[in-house]
């Protein structure tokens, strides 16, 4: 008996579940949580349901779902990267003062911004696998590194304000309507779903965060893959950068603080094990949404931004609590 089957009451919904699982890889129970969400928020407050608060909402999901895309890549191979909010930051001071200090050209602020971030990450997968070092100690480290090298670089430790137009525009234009940080995430999502779902390199990952052993039996190259994970996180984590510092014109040291919890958040409520094998690049977007419409409607609510914290908190531990219960029946299955 399958795990679905152990949940599902009739048979038209574990039709439905195989459908969202098998053809989309997305979790139907995530997109049910979204909608019923979305609904108690528009019943709670009159302005939820307006067209500026839903693109409100898409704006502030477009840093965190990048963010979890990467933390998806990186889950789903058993690994943990604490470091993505940092990198965040270091990424959108690099790209700024690459266009600002220096007087370089616009789109050194892109290079600068998605180098930053690969380089980190790079660090990281090097720390991990040719150190074995514990990710979760690599990455903890890289995060106090990449806040204060941010913090140095930036005049005073202060934001680098005043970016050129072309750079602002990924952050605040809206082709044909649509804010060019939603097109951003959904390009990203859409080349990292098939890279996940479709490709040689997407099974490796799956099958290293399932059972390293038997992946190494097979001939994957696990340190390979996982330092090439890693460099992926970090230069999502700068692609994050980069849009978080052409939505606000500047690059803000201390932007991304307690993200990388965010994003772990979101990847989890997507489908994404935290142990390791299974994971939804869609799922992880729909997990950022979710995060994203609550955060909203609390702030629509005036809830105050420390509340806002103990709710994001206890999320976390919910969403990895059912993860584990999920994971339990799975292998009684």
């Amino acid at each position: 008996m399958s795990s679905t089957d152990m949940i599902a009451p009739t048979s038209g919904w574990r039709q439905l579940q195989f459908f969202f699982d098998s053809k989309l890889h997305v979790r139907l129970e995530s997109i049910i949580v979204l909608v019923v969400l979305g609904v108690a928020m528009s019943v709670l407050s009159p302005y939820f349901l307006s067209v500026s608060n839903f693109l409100n909402i898409l704006l502030a999901t477009s840093t965190i779902g990048v963010l979890a895309i990467g933390t998806t890549l990186i889950l789903c191979s058993g690994g943990l990267d604490l470091s993505i909010g940092s990198i965040l930051g270091l990424a959108g001071v690099v790209g700024a003062y690459f266009c600002v200090e220096l007087e370089w050209p616009w789109f050194m602020a892109i290079v600068g911004a998605l180098g930053a971030g690969a380089f980190a990450g790079f660090v990281n997968g090097q720390f991990i696998t040719r150190l074995r070092i514990p990710a979760f100690i690599v990455t903890l480290g890289m995060l106090g590194i990449a806040r204060g090298i941010g913090l140095i670089i930036a005049p005073n430790g202060g934001a680098i304000y005043g970016l050129p137009g072309p750079v602002i525009y990924l952050g605040q234009g809206r082709p044909l309507g649509i804010p060019s940080p939603v097109i951003i995430l959904a390009i990203a999502a859409v080349l990292s779903h098939y890279l996940l779902a479709y490709s040689r390199f997407g099974w490796h990952t799956l099958a290293i965060g399932d059972n390293e052993s038997a992946a190494r039996a097979t001939g994957i190259s696990v340190e390979s893959l996982r330092r090439k994970l890693y460099t992926i996180s970090g230069m999502m984590a700068g692609l994050a950068g980069l849009i978080f510092m052409a939505r606000v014109n500047a690059g803000d040291p201390t932007a991304g603080y307690t993200y990388e919890l965010t994003a772990i958040t979101a990847a989890i409520i997507g489908g994404t094990s935290l142990f390791g094998g299974k994971g939804s690049i869609l799922g992880a977007v729909i997990g950022a949404l979710i995060m994203g419409v609550l955060q909203n409607g609390l702030n629509l609510l005036a809830v105050q931004s420390y509340y806002q914290q103990i709710a994001i908190g206890a999320v976390l531990i919910l969403a990895v609590y059912i993860d584990q219960l999920q994971t339990g029946k799975e292998k009684k299955a």
